[in-house]
This record gives C-alpha cells, structure tokens and sequence, in this order.
C-alpha cells in the first residue's frame, strides 16, 4: 500500500490480492462506490499503516455473526472482502462463493446470480479444500432458523432512534477549531455512536441483514418457479411502504405538488435548477406569508430528514442534498411535471394489494403440502421484515456518513478562505493524520493534493474490469471510457438483460449518466442509467421503466422499481451505450428484452 502517487501512473493506494479468495467483482459495491476511492474514504473505510480499517472489519463481523465463517479465517493484515485496484472498490465474490457452498438450503449459483446478475467473464466455481464446513453450516442453519421466525428487527430501529438523536445534538463545528474538528471526524466515524460504537457497527449490521435479506426472497422465487410462475416472485415482495431508500421520493412529490399549484412557484423553477436554493430564499424573505415561504419550510424539514443522501453518497467528499440542496431541487422540478396519476403512495397501495391478493392466492394452491406451505408463509414474512430492514440498516449508515460530511465541509471553507486549499473538498486527497500536517503547514501539500487529484481524474476517466481474477492489470492498461463507441440499437433490435421488477411498459429512452442532472427525464421516459442508487430515486417516480447496465437481484434498481411498480431490467450490458436517447423502446421486465421500436 502507497501513501504517495507513483510515477509509473499506479493508483495512489490499494490493496493486495488475495490468493485464498481471488475473484473479485464490481457488481453490487459499483452502486456504493462508482467513483475511484479518495484517500480520506480509504484511510478510515478499507487500509492505513495501522491495518485493516472499519468497512473490511465490518464485513468480517457480518459473516461471522451469520456463521459462516470464523475470524481465525482471515488474513489479520490485508484486506480480503473489500479490494482497491487502480482506484475502484471490489468486492470479493470468491468469500461469498464459500458461502453459498456452505449455507444450507443456498448454492454457489444462486450466490453468483446475486452477486453478478447476467455478466460476461464470470469464472467457474472451482471448490476449495477448505470450502467445506459441517460447522458453519449448522451455524448458518440456526442463524436461519431465527431468521424465518423474528417478527421485526428492533436492533435497527434502535440504530435508527439513536441518529436521529445524534442528528438532533450535532455540534455547532462554527465554534469549534480546525484540529478539533478534524479529531472529531476521525473519532466520530470509528467510535462516536452510543455507548462507544461507531461506524463499524452500522455497516456490520447493514451487511448481516443484506445477506440475510436474500433467503426469504430465494425461498419465494424457488416456490413460484416450482409452480411455473417465476414472474410472480418480485410481485409478492412489492409495495411495503416501509422502504427506507424509496422514502424521499414520497416526501419530493408532496413538494413537487406545491410548486405544480403555485404560479409563484412555477416562476422560480421555470430559471432552472442552478441557483434555485438561493432564489427561493430570496422570495421567501420579500413574502413571509407566500408560497415561497411555505415551500421554503417544507423544503426545510425535508433536507432535515433526508438531507443525507446524494449521489455516491457513501464518499464524504461528494455533495448530498443537505450540502447541496439544488440537487434535490432539480428532481423536485421533474416531480412536479409529473401527472398526478404517478403518485408513488396511490402506485404502492396498489401494489401493497396486489401483494397479499397473490400471497394468499399461492398459499391457497399449496394447502395440499403443508410443509412447503408453512415454508412459503414463513418467507413471505421474513421477506417483509428484512428486505425492508435492509435499506433501513443503509440509511442508518449514509445518514451517520453525513455528519462528517457536514463537519468536513465547515473545516474545507476555512482552508480555502485561508488559502490553504483550492476546493473546500481538497481534504478528501489526505488521510486524516495528514489532515493536520496540512493546517500546520499548507505549503508542502498542496503538490501532494495535485498530484493525488490528477491520478484520480486518469482513474476515473478509465473504464474498470467488471471482474479481476488474481493479480488485476496494471491500471495503464485499462481502456479509457470515451476512446470506444458501442454500436447503438436500430428499430427492431433487442437488448437483452436480467428480469428486475416485472411488467412492460413503452416509452423514449432517456440516457442519464448523472443522478444530479435530471432535466432531460420526462414524464413517461424509461430511465437507462449505468447503474442507481438512492439519489436516482425521485427519477424513478415519473418514469414508465428503468434500465440499467449492471445490477442483481438486490439492487437498487430492482429493489425501488418493485415498490413503485415499474418494469425494470438489469444487467443489460452496454445499455447507456447501445439505446439511442430518445429512441422509442419497449421495455419488458418479464423477460428481460428491451426492443427499439423507433430509432
């Protein structure tokens, strides 16, 4: 691991392949992490010169509290679930091969469905001498045992009660010096939770319910394909109302309907998202008792709850709406163009309908087999606690992130106004001891921040392997993202992808490479983006269909899709690349194909 940029173009940290576990991926962990890592991320979340830090511990604390494995399995000095090559995030597939192989009543293939969804290059499975374990397989099946019989999961509702708390008493950083807010970030993100947890402890319970969350939804698709139904397996986890990433956009439509019934209203967003924050505030202050300023209210009470998320909000660096309050702005405007009748509460109580209607009706058809039966029912219970439960645990942890970005962004003022720094978000090039270096003696850092942020733009301007078995290439090599052009669909060409969410729908496709640009979205569009996560949310409400380039069965994509009831496909590889925008395209997420009908 290097602390400094390498003249041979090497990335300026990473990790060491390991050779008990060589497959890595960016399936799943591209939607936390689609940018290259900056240092400060790297230097609490993955490595540092005191080892390994809190997400690979964090991990470690998930699968072993599931049972599948025991810590004395890890290497105790580098990082084996999460990897750093040329600057992206990976997470290793072969851990969760072992897994599958070990966890009763799951296999590797359903493990690689999860995790790859339908890529290209994926290696066999090749078994391990050690893969085997009778141990953690009677683990496992007693963590499973509980798992189809909790009713609820008050842990993270305990977590959840606890944020809120913190958010409610955060400290006044204006009054606090440079030093000690720096301290504070460090010593907030590793242990400033209740009774001394931090960060850690989040995200191990975010991960536990993740892996978790995947058995009831296998249970359930394993009884629809025994019936010949497998389409109805999404259909029986829809509409919850209780999923914590989807939220935001119930809370946006509200405030996008205020703007669509003011004129005044109507005049501000009609200038564009740019600036629109201060606008609003303007007009607020010259009409204390208008729409301005009932709007500027709600908007207010929003960014409270929901301020925390963002666009790749899991990097203290990059804005959420709290910081950068006109992204939220620019969906809201998408939202109140919008017809009324794409209200995502009125399409979620459907949905919610539909859901039991169905449950009872398979219920009923396997009376003749109780077990299976008992099985089935006990799933779709489980289903509604944990895939719930498990965007509740990553909110917990993106809202607890971004305390430390509000703080980060206080200290990143100071050090530009000083002129110690150029961007108030030049501290993310630092690890945190060297933080301190730099508000000591700017002078000798500022070369080190170029150099650093100038191997980050060659990273993130080069298109990453999807897959890296043993050693991954030497990041000079990898292809830069606009130097191929993929040959785009003509009308009458298919596309075909993963079934996510089920249903067809008809609409002209809208390429959105950026979640903080929403304007070329309109009603009835199909979203195709590269991939999502909860800050493409509110894009979602008004869309017919959403396509995506890469994805699984649990990804975000998937998981918003089935609680607003749009047709979605994963896994279409090339998608942002082979739709021409604004080509009219049939999107069918039964099976997955997605047909230019005019190009």
């Amino acid at each position: 691991m290097s602390g400094q940029t390498d003249a041979s173009g090497a990335y300026f940290v990473g990790t060491k392949p390991s050779d008990r576990f060589p497959i890595w991926t960016r399936a799943n962990v591209g939607e936390v992490f689609p940018d290259p890592v900056k240092m400060s991320t790297f230097d609490f979340a993955f490595q540092n010169d005191e080892g390994i830090r809190m997400s690979e511990l964090a991990f470690r604390d998930a699968y072993v509290q599931i049972g599948a494995f025991t810590y004395d399995e890890f290497d105790p000095d580098e990082c084996v679930f999460l990897g750093v090559f040329g600057g992206y995030t990976y997470l290793n597939a072969a851990v969760g091969r072992v897994f599958g192989a070990r966890a009763p009543g799951i296999d590797v293939e359903t493990v690689d469905r999860n995790f790859f969804g339908e890529q290209p290059g994926i290696p066999p499975y090749e078994s391990h001498p050690d893969d085997p374990s009778p141990e953690a397989e009677q683990r496992i099946g007693e963590t499973f045992l509980f798992l189809f019989t909790a009713p609820a999961l008050p842990e993270v509702h305990e977590d959840e009660r606890n944020i809120a708390e913190i958010r409610a008493q955060r400290p006044d950083f204006a009054q606090m010096g440079n030093h000690e807010i720096a301290d504070w970030m460090m010593h907030f993100l590793e242990s400033g939770y209740v009774d001394g947890a931090g960060f850690r402890e989040l995200f191990a319970r975010h991960l536990k319910v993740s892996f978790l969350a995947a058995v009831p939804l296998g249970a359930l698709e394993q009884v629809c394909i025994a019936l010949g139904r497998p389409e109805d397996t999404l259909k029986l986890v829809a509409g919850y109302g209780d999923v914590a990433s989807a939220a935001p956009s119930d809370a946006m439509w509200q405030l996008g309907r205020q703007v669509a019934a003011s004129t005044t209203l109507g005049e501000l967003f009609d200038s564009g998202p740019a600036g629109l924050a201060e606008r609003l505030s303007a007009a607020a202050a010259e009409d204390a008792g208008g729409d301005a300023a009932a709007f500027s209210e709600a908007f207010a009470q929003f960014l409270y709850d929901f301020g925390s998320r963002g666009p790749n909000e899991w990097e203290i660096s990059c804005p959420s709406w709290e910081t950068d309050p006109d992204i939220a702005l620019a969906a809201i405007d998408r939202m109140r163009l919008a017809p009324a009748d794409v209200d995502p509460g009125r399409r979620r109580a459907e949905l919610a309908a539909q859901r039991e209607a169905l449950g009872a009706e398979i219920s009923a058809l396997l009376a003749g087999d109780p077990d299976t039966q008992m099985q089935f029912d006990l799933a779709r219970g489980a289903a509604a606690v944990y895939l719930p439960g498990r965007e509740r645990t990553k909110t917990n942890c993106v809202r607890y992130v971004n305390e430390t970005r509000v703080a980060s962004r206080v200290l990143g003022r100071r050090l530009v106004e000083r002129g110690m720094s150029s961007s108030e978000t030049d501290f993310a090039m630092l690890r945190f001891s060297e933080m301190h270096e730099m508000m000591d003696d700017s002078a000798d850092w500022s070369d080190v921040i170029a150099q650093r942020q100038a191997v980050w733009d060659d990273a993130n301007a080069r298109q990453e392997p999807f897959v890296i078995v043993g050693d991954p290439p030497p990041m000079s090599q990898w292809p830069l993202r606009d130097a191929t052009e993929l040959p785009q669909l003509a009308a009458g060409e298919v596309l075909a992808g993963l079934p996510g969410c089920p249903g067809i729908a008809r609409g002209r496709a809208r390429v959105v490479l950026d979640s903080s640009d929403p304007t070329a979205l309109g009603s009835g569009d199909v979203l195709v983006a590269p991939l999502t996560d909860p800050s493409w949310t509110p894009l979602f409400v008004s869309a017919s269909a959403v396509v995506v380039d890469v994805g699984a069965a649990l990804s975000h994509s998937v998981i918003v899709s089935r609680e607003l009831g749009l047709p979605c496909v994963i896994s279409a590889t090339g998608a942002t690349g082979r739709i021409p925008d604004g080509a009219l395209v049939e999107v069918n997420g039964d099976t997955g194909v997605i047909t230019v009908l005019e190009a």
